[in-house]
């Protein structure tokens, strides 16, 4: 079995509106630096299977198909073997 940790983000080229929010709550705080802010989406899940070449390939449509707009959006996963 394997865990599943997945990073979704909007892409650079993609305007990110809370993103921006975030940012100027940011500085309503007093927090002048703060520059760029993105947000995204953070998942895990498990791969009940013992091949990792099955478990990428898994992994890689359902983040493909459900998990993000690949329009607007891209991922990238990390697998962990689970004993």
């Amino acid at each position: 079995m394997y865990k599943a940790k997945v990073v979704i983000t909007r892409r650079s080229s993609i305007l990110d509106p809370q993103g921006k929010a975030v940012e100027i709550g940011a500085m309503h705080l007093g927090l002048k630096n703060i520059r760029n802010t993105r947000i995204g989406k953070y998942i895990e899940f498990d791969v009940d299977t013992t091949d990792r070449t099955t478990a990428e390939k898994e992994v890689n449509n359902y983040c493909d198909k459900l998990l993000s707009n690949p329009i607007m959006e891209d991922f990238d996963f990390t697998l962990e073997e689970v004993k």
